[in-house]
């Protein structure tokens, strides 16, 4: 049975009354807690954050991708196509009057914090792809290994920010760096490879940013 508890003074203090609701009442719809709105605001703004993050790096994926075709036409019909492409996802993701996600984000504790731990070993896993390749004599290795890392970084990521395209995103990117490996190991020149794992990352980011766009 619900209640409407109400307040009434006493000499004494606060006490709580609470008469039962009859069928004759009527009922008011409870309006939403603040932390139901900041956990919404706060899910449309991971969600947002998400879809520019992995749109502007699939931008940068597809002009690495793009400076190892053969062609400059159509090295430069895949840049302008990436832009546009980035562009639109990005206004996709911070348009007005957009739908309030249709599940909200569940968190751990201390995601942020472990959030940053990802970012930085991802980014000291780069460097040291890079050094390692350069000084092996294998720069050719770079854009796979890239690949690969960045791949990796997702399968954390898709728990901390409690993002399920995530663990889509790295699973394709893994696959994508492998392929870049075989690739190497069947002997093609390394500007085919950095085009072939550079526009296959990028297409992955896109897909990625605009499912979380518009799916949430």
């Amino acid at each position: 049975m619900f209640e409407r508890h109400t307040k009434t003074a006493t000499r004494s203090g606060w006490s709580l009354y609470s008469p039962p609701m009859t069928p004759t009442t009527p009922s008011t719809p409870s309006s939403p807690s603040t932390a139901d709105a900041e956990c919404a605001a706060l899910t449309r703004n991971l969600r947002r954050r998400g879809t520019l993050v992995l749109s502007v790096f699939a931008l940068v994926w597809a002009f690495a991708g793009a400076s190892g075709m053969a062609s400059s036409t159509a090295a430069l019909a895949v840049e302008i196509a990436a832009g546009t492409l980035t562009v639109a996802a990005i206004v996709l993701a911070y348009r007005k009057g957009a739908a309030p996600s249709p599940r909200m984000v569940s968190l751990p504790d201390n995601w942020a914090r472990g959030v940053g731990i990802v970012n930085v070993v991802e980014v000291v896993a780069i460097f040291a792809v890079i050094a390692a390749s350069n000084a092996s004599g294998h720069p050719s290795f770079i854009p796979a290994g890239i690949a690969l890392v960045v791949g990796l970084h997702f399968f954390p990521l898709a728990g901390l920010y409690d993002q399920w395209q995530y663990k889509g995103a790295a699973v394709l990117l893994t696959v994508a760096a492998v392929v870049g490996f075989g690739l190497i190991a069947v002997g093609l020149s390394s500007e085919t490879v950095r085009a072939v794992v550079g526009l296959a990352a990028a297409v992955v980011l896109w897909a990625s940013a605009y499912h979380v766009a518009v799916k949430g």
